[in-house]
């Protein structure tokens, strides 16, 4: 999975979706998020369970153990094969469940016409329903952000055919799997059979060519997640630096 996804419905939109029913202790109102191009380290809305209910969240994507700080980039991503037993995240698992909701997310393949440069994809569900990833995140409570808080998106790895854009791609879950993810008392080893078997099969997700703009991380827009039609050009010439 590349480090990049979009989510730009208000927050009410993606919990009607996954908890229509349950209480929203703070963090969300009815506006539209508009992030289009989130990138690594900035600070994006997550869901987790707190206080009886669930609480939204803004917390920076990328997180490390106190132990690991400075000595490389924070992880943005933890593989499903090792999330459960290694070492670096073992801080966060699996206490520290939360959903990073979004609407697709974005890959990078060769570009057939010059293999020297890369083309982004966009990828969403055929629906067009929210998308719920599965994601680990450390949170303390309070008004300003801990240094130590951050959050990492779970990935498994790609099925056959899908793009051929990547080895990864995010645990994708449905509705219902990401309810039972976010309950609080949720046994260790359902956990960890949830992140091994219930990510989104690829005949539920589609996929496109969008603009190259997207490789800039100052770019924002719904235009970032347009199809292009074949042999049409990019909107502002721009290079991807991902």
């Amino acid at each position: 999975m590349c480090g990049r996804y979009s989510i730009y419905e208000s927050m009410d939109h993606y919990l009607h979706e996954l908890a229509p029913q349950q209480t929203v202790i703070n963090g969300y109102d009815h506006w539209p998020i508009d992030r289009y191009n989130v990138a690594p380290t900035t600070r994006v809305e997550i869901i987790r369970p707190a206080g009886g209910g669930l609480s939204v969240d803004r917390v920076r994507w990328g997180w490390s153990p106190f132990w690991a700080k400075g000595k490389r980039p924070d992880p943005i991503n933890a593989r499903v094969e090792t999330v459960t037993s290694g070492k670096f995240f073992k801080q966060l698992w699996p206490n520290g469940r939360a959903i990073a909701p979004a609407n697709g997310w974005f890959e990078w393949v060769k570009d057939p016409e010059d293999p020297k440069k890369k083309r982004p994809y966009f990828i969403r569900l055929k629906s067009q329903a929210p998308m719920f990833f599965g994601a680990l995140a450390q949170v303390t409570a309070g008004l300003e952000e801990d240094d130590g808080d951050g959050f990492v998106i779970i990935t498994a790895a790609s099925d056959q055919g899908m793009v051929d854009i990547h080895d990864r791609r995010p645990l994708v879950l449905d509705a219902s799997a990401a309810r039972e993810w976010l309950e609080p008392d949720l046994d260790p080893l359902r956990a960890e059979e949830i992140v091994r078997t219930m990510c989104s099969p690829t005949e539920d997700f589609e996929w496109f060519p969008v603009d190259r703009a997207v490789g800039n991380v100052r770019n924002q827009g719904a235009y970032l997640i347009l199809p292009l039609p074949p042999a049409q050009p990019d909107l502002l010439g721009m290079s991807v630096d991902s």
